[in-house]
């Protein structure tokens, strides 16, 4: 079994080539490949070929998916990738909502590893061992692992991806274990052909089990080759099915669980308060179902050992019926089954079996009486304590041995404890190197057996394990590189990235720096204790100059940059002295020197977040002078660089709705929520998706349930505020915005830039559009809210856009006037140009000059991107068009601009505007 290492590069064994194996090896390569990594691996498996194993091993195209198409991707970074690869090679279905037949993902899978191995040109090797693991120990350099016919190989390290046990057979009584008409694993092959086939004992089978599993036998053993008479008798403690999947999709709604309870009466009665709360606003318990899947791992590693060991036993069945649902089609399939009389689910056990003189079982039902059946399946679905399962591996991994096992069971034996995959030993120390994932983290994760929970572990098993057997060089104090573990080395940032300050200090650095990456308040204070633990620390110094300028955070800029720039000339590398510089010219001239300046930063050090913060338009900073092309340009060439980490993927998906591709963003955004809810970044990509597409009922409510559950601590409250707001508008339901701006964007909710850019604008769309009569409220009380000199002397176009419509809700033709000479004046081609003439314009439209006015934004709304902001931002300048041509006479020219957006977006105010439209008189 020797494997030859080229060049000495590290080694890597998988034990399993199932979903769980596969995925392991595909981002071990893609992460080798990334990194310029060599890498050899090796899957250790029996089966014929990699990405099957025992959930995508069937060849029968009616067991389909329990996931849609769209949360099967192997690569979260591009979450459409699963249904492209459909479109392609599979069945054509373009649907990212359709349900694919699980044999589809295997070929999938396999493609995906190919293509990995094939773009990483060598680095990598991959070999198919076909022999099971049996033993493991440790070396001196990493582990020995043995193979079933006693052959060994020494490797650097060992993942344990044997994914889902074959079904336990404890509940069934002696006669009826020993019979040879019980299925014990309708997964082993051919097992359940020979059912399907039999013609001789009595018709009916039994299925033991109402699960998903049940639901995959019911459809082998149903259709028109089944054979005539026969019923499917599906049995289980609870009679209860799995429910059905939404006939649409919904999104998840996540709840803030930092405050519920970690008792588990507290947290039964936390977990219905969130379903009742989400089934109310939504219409539907499935989004909160959904929601609070990313959430089970933190509110399960809150209870001890007996209250997990009772929620498995009073509460998982339950859970189960709502979470791991079926696909609609099944449904239907099942339904018609059970109306026809063919398939009867129903609670009761099984008490007793006996053998019938011509084939089949009687098998005692207890209460319910017996009934005799051809057949006996065991749908029960996985056992669930390794110790008992007589894998060989498994069973080596827990034995005793000098020092201790090199494992120890997890809760109720439902896996192996981990820290962050990384096997605990006896010894108490994750310190071997051995990792697990999938199925054998059930006991700390409770949810883990699912693909997109198996691929995150994958993800993150990737970087642990290359970071362990080849760590990256690490940068110390004085310049020099040393090996990935060297005492010495600096501490670093989120994304890897050295530092030059102490512990304390970087820890609060990191702290604040993943609130910025989160769009959450605090980060100002945390960066604010890093400087006053080490007044020297000139990143810290510079991130507080860059927010007060970029994201009116509360910081002296002048003090701040004057600070980071005499502590970087005393301490500091090339990477945190190109930063400061940046933020310099940044703040002296943010369109021209330090536009350039920031781009060559971003292409030097392609990861650092701070600097990309700046160079991407989000609510919270201007990014860079064009944002369809250099902002684009800049976040696709980063791609490389960050893969799938959930911030990149957030700010991929603000680009992509900007860019108009809003199938493509809202699953980036799903993708990027499902690592991190609290992805500010995600949810304001998801709120203009949302948005566009015309899920106006759906975008309230999950919008309104994000602010209140994990976006509690989101700055920019007020924006997510006016989103929902708009949604309101589209429906035409003026009292509901009334509700919301009294409540979450009046001052002194908001104030400064807040209250012009949302309150300000919303009050300006409010006149353009309501249609019942009532007016918005006064606009005059959010001015004196925004301050004089944002509106007379605004320093970016995008900020002057808006101080412009909101003094144009003020009807205040003199400081449109007055803002009109300030931006011919200004230096600024943006400010003398576009937002100058959106002043002209604003002006005739005040004035009552209909047709001037018509004209002037007809000419300006082409060319009104490059003032920056989104697509829902510049929409206001449409709705003054459509006044405009209406009051001028040209209502068949505004019917028509209506018509066009209607056919992008459905909107019932619209569609009442159109129809008002249609009945005004036209002009001669």
């Amino acid at each position: 079994m020797a494997v030859v290492r080229r060049g000495g590069r590290p080694l890597v064994v998988v034990a399993g080539a199932g979903a769980a194996g596969t995925l392991v090896a595909l981002h071990l390569c893609r992460a080798a490949a990334r990194r310029g990594q060599g890498l050899d691996l090796v899957l250790a498996d029996p089966a014929d070929r990699w990405g099957r194993g025992t959930a995508f091993g069937t060849a029968d195209d009616r067991h389909l998916l329990n996931v849609p198409a769209s949360g099967m991707t192997a690569l979260p970074e591009e979450p459409g990738d699963f249904v492209a690869w459909r479109t392609r090679h599979g069945d054509g279905v373009r649907d990212p909502y359709s349900f694919a037949p699980r044999r589809q993902f295997a070929l999938y899978l396999d493609d995906r590893l190919r293509e990995a191995l094939a773009a990483a040109s060598g680095a990598v090797s991959l070999r198919h061992l076909r022999q099971e693991l049996v033993a493991v120990d440790r070396t001196g350099r990493g582990v020995a692992v043995t193979a079933q016919d006693g052959s060994a190989l020494e490797a650097d390290a060992l993942v344990v991806a044997t994914g889902l046990p074959a079904p336990g057979t404890g509940w069934a009584p002696e006669a009826l274990a020993r019979s040879a008409f019980l299925v014990p694993d309708p997964w082993a092959p051919g097992a359940l052909d020979v059912v399907a086939r039999d013609r001789s004992g009595p018709p009916d089978v039994l299925l033991v089990g109402t699960g998903l599993t049940m639901v995959d036998v019911v459809l082998s053993l149903s259709g028109h080759r089944a054979r005539a008479g026969r019923r499917l008798l599906a049995l289980s403690r609870s009679g209860r099915p799995p429910r059905p999947h939404a006939p649409a999709p919904r999104l998840a709604a996540i709840p803030d669980v930092a405050d519920w309870p970690a008792d588990l009466p507290g947290l039964r009665d936390a977990v219905r308060r969130h379903l009742a709360d989400v089934a109310r606003s939504t219409g539907d318990w499935r989004p909160g179902v959904d929601g609070l899947r990313f959430r089970l791992a933190e509110l399960w590693q809150r209870l001890g050992e007996d209250e997990r060991r009772e929620l498995l036993a009073h509460d998982a069945g339950p859970w189960g019926v709502l979470r791991h649902r079926m696909p609609p089609s099944s449904a239907r399939l099942l339904g018609a089954l059970r109306a026809c009389g063919a398939l009867h689910v129903s609670a009761g056990r099984v008490t007793g079996a006996e053998p019938l003189p011509g084939g089949g079982l009687r098998v005692g039902l207890g209460a319910a009486g017996p009934v005799d059946v051809g057949w006996v399946v065991n749908c029960t679905g996985p056992a669930t304590d390794v110790r008992t399962l007589g894998n060989r591996l498994l069973d080596d991994l827990l034995r005793p041995r000098g020092g201790g096992p090199l494992a120890l069971p997890a809760t109720a034996g439902m896996g192996l404890r981990t820290v962050d995959g990384r096997l605990v030993t006896g010894a108490g120390e994750a310190d071997a190197p051995v990792w697990a994932l999938g199925a054998l983290r059930r006991g700390e994760l409770w949810e883990s057996t699912a693909v997109p929970e198996i691929r995150a572990q994958a993800l993150a098993l990737a970087t642990g394990v290359l970071d362990a057997v080849a760590p990256l060089p690490r940068r110390l104090a004085d310049g020099r590189l040393v090996g990935g573990h060297h005492p010495l080395a600096r501490p670093r940032d989120p994304l890897g990235l050295p530092v030059s300050t102490t512990a304390e200090a970087a820890a609060a650095y990191a702290a604040g720096l993943e609130r910025v990456m989160r769009l959450q308040d605090g980060a100002e204070g945390l960066l604010r204790h890093a400087t006053r633990t080490d007044p020297g620390f000139a990143l810290a110094h510079a991130a507080l100059a860059l927010l007060g300028h970029e994201a009116g955070a509360d910081a002296d800029v002048a003090a701040s940059l004057e600070a980071a720039r005499r502590a970087v000339r005393e301490r500091g590398d090339d990477r945190e002295r190109s930063l400061v510089e940046v933020v310099r010219l940044r703040v002296r001239d943010p369109r021209g020197a330090g536009a350039a300046a920031l781009v060559e930063h971003v292409a030097r050090y392609p990861r650092d977040v701070l600097a990309v913060s700046a160079a991407v338009p989000t609510i919270a900073f201007s990014g860079l002078v064009d944002v369809r092309q250099d902002a684009w340009d800049l976040l696709e060439g980063l791609a490389p660089a960050y893969g799938d980490h959930w911030w990149f993927i957030s700010l991929l998906a603000f680009t992509r709705q900007d860019q108009g591709r809003y199938e493509e963003a809202g699953l980036l955004a799903e993708s990027a929520l499902s690592c991190e809810p609290s992805s500010g970044h995600a949810v304001h990509a998801q709120a203009h998706v949302l948005y566009e597409t015309g899920r106006h009922e759906e975008g309230r409510a999950w919008l309104d349930h994000w602010v209140r559950q994990s976006g509690r601590s989101a700055s920019h409250r007020a924006h997510f505020s006016w989103h929902a707001a708009l949604h309101e508008l589209a429906l035409g339901d003026v009292e509901a915005v009334r509700r919301r701006y009294a409540v979450e964007l009046a001052p002194p909710a908001v104030t400064g830039v807040r209250a012009l850019v949302d309150a300000a604008s919303l009050l300006w769309r409010w006149q353009l559009v309501a249609d019942d009569g009532t007016g918005a409220p006064d606009v005059r009380e959010v001015l004196a809210a925004v301050g004089p000199d944002l509106l007379a002397r605004p320093r970016t176009p995008f900020t002057a856009l808006h101080a412009a419509m909101g003094l144009a809700a003020a009807h205040d033709g003199g400081a449109l006037r007055d803002l009109r000479r300030h931006c011919r004046a200004a230096r600024d081609p943006l400010l003398r140009t576009t937002v100058a003439d959106v002043c002209e314009a604003l002006l005739a439209l005040v004035e009552e000059r209909w047709a001037e006015a018509a004209g002037l934004l007809t000419e300006l709304l082409p060319v009104l991107h490059r003032v920056g902001g989104s697509a829902a931002q510049r929409e206001a300048l449409q709705e003054a068009l459509l006044l405009c041509l209406a009051r001028s006479g040209r209502g068949r020219d505004a019917a028509r601009l209506l018509a066009d957006r209607l056919a992008c977006r459905p909107s019932p105010a619209d569609d009442r505007r159109l129809l008002a439209l249609a009945a005004a008189p036209q002009r001669a």
